[in-house]
């Protein structure tokens, strides 16, 4: 009989009740996550800028939303501080124009809100130097976590038949359709009906994300997972904030990283979750709740998607051929 602490068995067949455990030491895991780096303390300030900042950020343009450059830039320092680090994609980013970015971002949230159209939402973002479909989904996860979960590594590598990593329009479409079948699931299961629903595609991708790093980093934190339905009463709930609103929910911060492979505009992010338990927040999340993040590193960029079919390949780590060559 599969275990729980196997997380494509997690994936699968969690409850509400052992999802809920999971996200409840995503403080926990992405404290593992960053003492795996040199500098433990800039990732805690960049989740706790993805998770709560930028989303504020995003909703009060809610009419006309869309990302700043600064804002692009830091989510790729948030992107790659959670994985792997490329300098390469960092300088890919910064060279997108303000108003490009604006515009940009701008059709790929139209697209998204006003049509459904997740496929037109992740082009257009692929428009922009250095990103490609995992930044586009990180992107897009900060400002509609309802239906957009981050494709992270962690949790590419934990859904039903994946064998490795494939950063691709098509492969995100595939992800986003297993995510919602189990956002679906718990939210039945948790008696939630579709207009009151407690699970967003968000804090799916949380926990599994959590699960993954937990399971390799630091196993027994999932020694208490309940069993069935059971409530967990360790460790205690505490408010987390899911996209800048505040939830007396068990939900991490957003979280999810992609690993590098070249296809034609994608990033590369290696996930290991966050370390703190839900009872009190991780160091870096209260000393630098107002911290300014220009003193941080640059992340890499990737090559921009020119491709419009689902199918087409866009790598996380190769330079598109008509973006100018930067020294590294």
């Amino acid at each position: 009989m599969a275990s729980m602490k196997d997380t494509k068995t997690f994936f699968e067949k969690g409850t509400p009740a052992q999802f809920e455990y999971v996200l409840s030491i995503y403080d926990d895991a992405l404290r593992l996550k960053a003492e795996q780096k040199k500098k433990p303390e800039e990732l805690l300030k960049l989740d706790k800028w993805y998770q709560e900042e930028l989303p504020k950020n995003l909703r009060q343009r809610d009419k006309d939303k869309h990302l700043t450059h600064d804002e692009l830039v830091q989510c790729m320092k948030w992107k790659l501080a959670r994985g792997k680090f490329r300098p390469r994609l960092k300088e890919l980013v910064q060279m997108n124009t303000p108003r490009h970015v604006q515009s940009e971002s701008k059709k790929a949230f139209r697209a998204l809100l006003k049509k459904d159209d997740v496929s037109s939402a992740i082009q257009a973002l692929c428009n922009l130097k250095g990103v490609g479909p995992a930044m586009a989904s990180a992107i897009l996860a900060a400002g509609c976590p309802e239906r957009i979960p981050f494709m992270a590594d962690e949790c590419l590598l934990s859904v039903p038949g994946s064998e490795g990593i494939d950063y691709t329009l098509k492969e995100y479409l595939t992800f986003l359709e297993q995510i919602s079948e189990v956002v679906k699931r718990l939210n039945r299961q948790s008696g939630h009906t579709e207009g009151k629903a407690s699970w967003t595609a968000h804090k799916v991708e949380l926990a599994l994300w959590c699960h993954y790093t937990a399971s390799e980093l630091k196993a027994s934190l999932l020694d208490k997972l309940p069993c069935g339905d059971e409530v967990p009463s360790s460790p205690a709930t505490k408010t987390h904030s899911e996209n800048g609103e505040s939830q007396q929910e068990m939900n991490g911060p957003n979280g999810n990283e992609e690993d590098d492979q070249s296809r034609d505009s994608g990033l590369s992010d290696s996930n290991h979750p966050p370390s703190s338990t839900k009872q009190s927040p991780s160091p870096g999340y209260a000393e630098n709740s107002n911290s300014n993040f220009s003193d941080l590193p640059h992340d890499e960029g990737i090559a921009p998607a020119r491709q419009a079919s689902a199918s087409v390949s866009i790598s996380d780590d190769e330079p598109p051929s008509k973006v100018p060559k930067v020294d590294q």
